[in-house]
């Protein structure tokens, strides 16, 4: 069993955000899986499918960004997990605009909900898959412009990306992170 965490922050206001690009991708992988809505433990909204032979737990967390951790810890106990069972899907300022990068530990780069997962799990050797979302334009502080809207130009690169970061979950759940990361990885940083 594997479980599936996408980051974001909860609330419409933040739905079309930079920032939520994690739960877009449960939210494709959900579809894919036909599960048609999603359920509420351990401060998370939670889906239960299977990938290829395994089964596959969903996961929102719902504690806003900056305390995902302890959402993830909670169902990691929930669950009975060990650690090499999570994967971690989020926003990267530091890949290009729609860039997948599937990483297996290492540090969480300055993004807060990844430093929170660390913090609350006790270590960062667990899976990722990264989204590129660019400093484009970047003139404002970060947060404020991972809580932008998604502008125009970037979302088509952006809804590409979600599709191929659901495909990059697949792969690592039926054929294991080495080969996905084969797979994915190239040409990922610009």
């Amino acid at each position: 069993m594997f479980l599936i965490v996408g980051l974001g922050n909860p609330g419409p206001e933040y739905e079309d955000t930079r920032h939520n690009l994690g739960f877009r991708v449960i939210n494709e992988l959900a579809s894919r899986l036909g599960i048609s809505s999603l359920k509420s433990k351990h401060h998370s909204f939670i889906g239960e499918g299977k990938i290829g032979d395994h089964k596959v737990i969903l996961a929102e967390p719902q504690t806003f960004m900056n305390e995902s951790g302890p959402a993830v810890r909670g169902l990691l106990s929930w669950y009975k997990l060990e650690i090499k069972n999570l994967m971690v899907i989020y926003d990267d300022v530091d890949l290009e605009v729609g860039k997948i990068r599937i990483r297996e530990g290492g540090s969480a780069g300055g993004h807060h909900g990844v430093e929170s997962v660390i913090a609350a799990i006790g270590t960062s050797e667990f899976a990722r898959v990264r989204i590129g979302i660019g400093r484009e334009n970047l003139t404002a502080d970060v947060t404020d412009y991972v809580l932008q809207k998604i502008p125009p130009s970037q979302r088509e690169p952006l809804d590409t990306a979600i599709a191929t970061a659901a495909d990059a979950v697949e792969e690592i759940i039926k054929n294991g992170l080495d080969k996905a990361m084969n797979s994915f990885n190239k040409g990922a940083f610009s």
